[in-house]
């Protein structure tokens, strides 16, 4: 959209009757600032297979009241089409600025639609909102969240009444619902105290809690063993000033564990998550308080988790004592190992077993599982791809889902819900954890005994971040740059394979990503973030010894991002 028709479009929401006054001030504070009008209405805000996810402000290209009501009015028309009874939605929200406001918004549009809203009476996490899908029988969900982003953002995820998020062939429909919603004035909506009255909008909360509790504690596999050590076993835990600190400690009393340590200072909700720089368990920083309290109570692992509690990162201590983070590749691993290992102790791994990974994870969770005789399948990034054949599964019985993971911190075992689970995640490891100290060994230990024995894998994520329209020109550039002038070579090793996923390939749908395969079996993907203005690069190698391996993964990060870094 050229310049004018942004200015166009911001006088037209600048006289809108509908627009309240608190917006309208925003909007008249901005006259003169042609930039900024451009940057807030150079295009709507793109509703894509996660929904919506943006700045918060005033703009059709930001997260406000309105673009979640427009949002909203095409997706009830979406649910009206697919519902066989009653058409209904259940919604949560996190800690975010304005997530409660979003979150009543989009229930009272859908109250305006005749489709029931069952809202979370506070803050929940995002897997439990997979599971209230599932289990009040809900046609869809909505989750307001921005994840781990900055504390500007906020966002709107779309769930089917699989309890996944949509994937693209439904998120096309209810775009295409949302893109007839062209005016403020055809959104429909109901005052708060007549969707109550006519039962269109039910407030949830205790009951749905217990029943998701218990269904991830059903998902504990040594509970005797994490009672046995449970006087001498230690964790720290931090929700980062999100949603997930009820639910985690809920599940860690329940399968026994006595000394569960809260980072007090991020222990309540804070909208501007004000301890951190980003309120993200991918990064070290965000560990900075709770490695202080590791230390003074010697705790054998760290945990958190992101503001909505779908991601969980992991601190463990070395073999020199000294706290490391684990990757979201050696977490998964870890995960992977110890749920395969007691399944096959106790009898229970089934022969069409089966482990879901993306195609920017590691290859080590795949080289673990195959050693258990478990069949891998990789899917695009996003875990509605995983959720999406975990249906598939549900409905044919040709396979039954053991673990999936990605990268990006996100896992899940069991299938009550159909989205990565820090809350199950933060069990999980811990479990792992408590269970091979009976053992006498760390996670540290495991991780170098599965690197022992199934090759040293490296891995690393360089993010650029393009903000704005120029921004995403870059991004666009650089993935043109590389798709059509592939490289021959790089690191002195030669590509042997370009894969293309634009062109649907392997079975996956269309998705602007490019990987490419070296001769030594190393890759590197280039693939811009669907929720962040950001160009992502993904390397992994493996190697005969963990050195050889890091040289070899510096040198191929060297050289590739030489060439993106043109760009910029």
């Amino acid at each position: 959209m050229s310049l004018e028709q942004a200015l166009a479009k911001y006088e037209l929401w600048l006289n809108d009757p509908l627009i309240d006054d608190e917006t309208r001030q925003e909007l008249s504070s901005l006259q003169g600032n042609d930039k900024e009008i451009e940057d807030r209405f150079y295009r709507d805000l793109e509703f894509g297979t996660g929904g919506l996810r943006g700045v918060i402000g005033a703009g059709t290209n930001r997260m406000n009241r309105y673009t979640v009501a427009q949002a909203t009015q095409g997706l009830a028309q979406f649910v009206k089409q697919v519902a066989s009874g009653q058409p209904s939605v259940a919604i949560a929200y996190d800690s975010r600025n304005q997530s409660p406001e979003f979150a009543l918004e989009a229930a009272l549009v859908l109250a305006g639609n005749g489709v029931k809203a069952y809202v979370f009476e506070s803050l929940r996490t995002t897997p439990e909102l997979s599971f209230a899908v599932r289990h009040l029988g809900a046609t869809g969900g909505i989750v307001i969240t921005a994840s781990h982003n900055p504390p500007e953002y906020n966002g709107y995820k779309v769930y089917g009444s699989d309890g996944g998020q949509l994937v693209p062939r439904d998120a096309e429909r209810v775009l295409a619902a949302i893109q007839t919603v062209d005016a403020l004035e055809k959104v429909k909506r109901l005052e708060r105290s007549r969707a109550e009255a006519e039962g269109l909008l039910e407030w949830i909360g205790e009951e749905v809690d217990e029943a998701f509790a218990s269904a991830v504690a059903q998902m504990s596999l040594h509970s005797e063993v994490i009672r046995s050590v449970s006087d001498r076993f230690h964790l720290v835990y931090t929700p980062l000033h999100g949603s997930g600190n009820l639910a985690v400690r809920s599940v860690l009393n329940r399968i026994g564990f006595k000394n569960v340590h809260i980072v007090p200072e991020q222990e309540q909700p804070d909208a501007n998550f004000s301890t951190v720089k980003s309120p993200n368990p991918e990064e070290r920083e965000a560990f900075t308080l709770a490695l202080a309290l590791a230390k003074e109570k010697q705790a054998d692992i760290l945990i958190g988790t992101d503001p909505d509690c779908d991601r969980m990162g992991a601190v463990v201590k070395n073999d020199q004592g000294e706290y490391v983070v684990l990757s979201g590749n050696q977490s998964g691993a870890i995960m992977a190992h110890y749920l395969l290992e007691s399944l096959k102790q106790r009898g229970e791994l089934p022969d069409n077993g089966v482990l879901i990974k993306t195609i920017v994870t590691s290859e080590m969770g795949a080289a673990i599982a195959e050693s258990f005789g478990v069949r891998v399948m990789n899917t695009l990034t996003g875990f509605k791809y995983i959720g999406e054949k975990m249906t598939e599964f549900e409905r044919t019985g040709q396979y039954r889902f053991l673990f999936g993971y990605e990268e990006s911190y996100g896992y899940l075992a069991g299938t009550y819900c159909r989205d990565k689970d820090a809350v199950l995640a933060s069990m999980l490891i811990c479990e792992a954890a408590a269970y091979y100290k009976s053992q006498g060994k760390t996670l540290y230990d495991v991780l170098q005994e599965l690197y022992a024995e199934h090759g040293y894998f490296r891995e690393c994520l360089e993010s650029r971040t393009l903000k704005g329209k120029d921004g995403l020109e870059q991004i666009w550039g650089i993935m043109e740059d590389w798709r059509q002038t592939p490289p021959v070579q790089i690191a002195g090793v030669p590509v042997v394979r370009v894969q293309d996923y634009s062109q649907g390939i392997d079975g996956l749908p269309a998705e602007n990503v490019l990987k490419f395969t070296l001769a030594d079996d190393s890759w590197f993907c280039l693939r811009p973030s669907g929720t962040e203005p950001k160009i992502k690069t993904y390397f992994a190698v493996r190697g005969a010894t963990g050195e050889e391996a890091s040289a070899r993964l510096e040198q191929l990060r060297t050289d590739v991002m030489a060439r993106v870094d043109r760009f910029q």
